[in-house]
């Protein structure tokens, strides 16, 4: 698909998707591999804003670098 005003949105959607299923996706292979006895944890602190009644953050880790990546390349797929 190409990059324009229209598609951007649907651009910005996959790369979040991508974002939040990476970011998912790794944690699930950190917890395994702690049962397993093997000891990983990558992630950067947590990003993420603070509206006083509202509060979202999310630990970057290598699972949300690749599910980006992922999203562009779903979207240069389309």
């Amino acid at each position: 698909m190409r990059l324009t005003k229209k598609t951007l949105s649907t651009l910005l959607g996959l790369l979040f998707l991508g974002f939040i299923a990476g970011s998912l996706l790794w944690e699930v292979v950190e917890r395994i591999g702690a049962a397993l006895g093997v000891a990983l944890d990558l992630s950067i602190g947590p990003i993420g804003f603070d509206v006083h009644a509202l509060s979202l953050s999310v630990r970057a880790n290598p699972g949300s670098l690749l599910g980006v990546l992922g999203g562009a390349l779903l979207f240069r797929a389309l």
